[in-house]
């Protein structure tokens, strides 16, 4: 059996890491060996490794760390038991050693080990390897995986809810929270309760609420940025995805990370049912409930749910408590922080500040009279305008 097969054979009998296989690098790689291996033309050869290679520049021109890569991201039924803080059983180990093996071996495998074979005079590409021990590096990884995390949570560490499931966002907004100006107060508050979630304590769920443009959802995202190397995730969802919550805990109840389940811009009309569901996840229903995750929830309104005078007259018997079950929503959080709109004083403060991030040029007395005849000319003063009026200045420069 020539060296080819037995390198085709190898991958074939992967089992923990089978999902590789459907990876096109692993795939191209597969009919590789099995072109080199058989009487195929010297021009099959030559196309066959191109396309892998063409393949493997598509991550990195570096083999091993391309493997290795694939190897970390893949979620396997071993990554999950550890995960979850199951034990692993022995006939397991064993095969997850042996193919770690394998799959290092296979990542070491000399761009000239393919060229020889082809045999052609012409340029072919190359690729480079590197001396890593797959085995030490991912017993560290296990060992972090409560910070890390595994297969796409270890790639991202934000998410929306798709029409298949969780979805990751592959550019998020990158807002820190050293770029949120004032209101340390409220961010600091939402700061230790997702600290306490990090910790393995008892976390509230959170109420975000106030005027408009006063850093609510920026706050939540600058959170999530903040932490997310200690394993802390965001999953955004929308008002009529709140039934899906008991399925998404079922996808994240296992993940040894932590999660916040955000839902910007929340409110509700009088006949929305949709607030059913968020009820029962804040009450911590048998499916609705996690120890790894909290809801935070961003709103322009207190009471959550729209009430017009008519309601009052309605041909409910009971309509008090109807109305009161409705205007309680809110109360079911266990944390309440109030953005509301800042006055003269602390608007002029995050222009100062803001005006010090994005290095404006105009002398800093003409920043701020400026800026108070921006906000004039808007809807008022808030940090969102404060923002919009420092790039404004910006792109005049």
């Amino acid at each position: 059996m020539g060296y080819m097969e037995n390198l085709k054979n190898s991958l074939c009998s992967l089992v923990i890491f089978r999902n590789l296989l459907e990876k096109p690098l692993f795939a191209k790689l597969i009919t590789l060996c099995d072109t080199l291996g058989k009487n195929h033309s010297q021009s099959e050869k030559i196309s066959s490794y191109c396309d892998f290679v063409r393949e493997l520049y598509s991550y990195s021109e570096n083999l091993t760390d391309c493997v290795l890569k694939l190897v970390l991201e893949d979620e396997n039924s071993f990554v999950l038991k550890r995960g979850a803080g199951e034990t692993v059983e022995q006939l397991e180990n064993n095969c997850l050693a042996n193919e770690l093996s394998v799959l290092e071996s296979v990542a070491k495998t000399p761009c000239e080990t393919f060229v020889n074979e082809i045999g052609y005079n012409g340029f072919l590409p190359e690729y480079i390897t590197s001396d890593i021990d797959f085995s030490q590096v991912y017993a560290q990884r296990i060992l972090d995986i409560s910070k890390i995390g595994f297969g796409v949570y270890s790639t991202h560490h934000m998410f929306v809810m798709g029409e298949n499931g969780l979805k990751p966002i592959e550019y998020p907004d990158p807002v820190r929270l050293s770029q949120l100006s004032g209101y340390e107060e409220e961010h600091n508050a939402v700061i230790n309760n997702t600290l306490a979630l990090l910790d393995g304590k008892p976390a509230n769920n959170c109420l975000l609420y106030g005027d408009c443009g006063t850093g609510k959802s920026s706050t939540v995202k600058a959170v999530a940025n903040e932490f997310k190397d200690k394993g802390l995730r965001l999953i955004e969802i929308k008002k009529k995805q709140l039934h899906l919550i008991p399925q998404i805990i079922d996808e994240i109840g296992r993940n040894p990370l932590k999660f916040i389940l955000f839902i910007d811009d929340l409110s509700f009309s009088e006949d929305d049912d949709d607030y059913a569901a968020l009820k029962a996840a804040l009450e911590g229903s048998v499916s609705s409930s996690s120890p790894n995750m909290v809801i935070y929830a961003t709103s322009n309104r207190r009471h959550l749910v729209k009430e017009s005078f008519s309601s009052r007259e309605g041909d409910d018997i009971h309509f008090s408590d109807t109305i009161q079950e409705l205007m309680s929503l809110s109360e079911r959080f266990g944390l309440t922080i109030t953005f509301v709109r800042p006055d003269k004083k602390l608007y002029l403060s995050v222009v100062e500040d803001l005006a010090k991030q994005y290095e404006i040029k105009l002398p800093l007395e003409e920043v701020l009279k400026q800026a108070e005849q921006y906000a004039l000319s808007r809807s008022g003063r808030s940090p969102r305008c404060a923002k919009q009026f420092i790039e404004y200045l910006k792109g005049k420069e």
